[in-house]
């Protein structure tokens, strides 16, 4: 089973090794979308986690005992159609290939279920027609 997960975490915990504990202590990969960690900040991480569902309820429990907030993704990204121009800028950032242009007419296609909501794209749009639902 997969959940994409925000970890939040405060800046006592930025230097404890978080994805390997829960590689070693649970049996869960952690896939990192997205990061933002440095020192004696405020850390987070989009992560998708892998595993038994059993041992991913298991090292979300240890992550919330430890003071690291687990937020469940339940964003997406969104494509304003009438904005879209189709140039193809954002097929180039997005690292699943939910967005590629119809090799025959040049139409920005959209795969929702490969998307991993990374939002490389949404900067990436000249005419802002990318965003997020929150």
């Amino acid at each position: 089973m997969k959940k994409r997960v925000t970890l939040t975490f405060p800046k006592r915990s930025v230097q404890m090794p978080i994805t390997y504990r829960l590689a070693k202590d649970f049996n869960v990969a952690a896939n990192i979308i997205r990061a933002h960690v440095a020192p004696n900040q405020i850390g987070k991480l989009v992560v998708e986690l892998a595993g038994d569902i059993d041992q991913l309820d298991a090292a979300i429990d240890w992550m919330k005992a430890h003071d690291i907030v687990v937020s469940f993704a339940s964003r997406e990204i969104l494509i304003d159609e009438e904005s879209c121009v189709d140039c193809g800028l954002c097929t180039g950032i997005c690292p699943t290939e939910a967005l590629t242009l119809d090799r025959e007419t040049y139409k920005l296609n959209f795969t929702r279920s490969r998307c991993i909501v990374c939002e490389q794209c949404i900067p990436t749009c000249p005419v802002q027609a990318i965003s997020t639902n929150l």
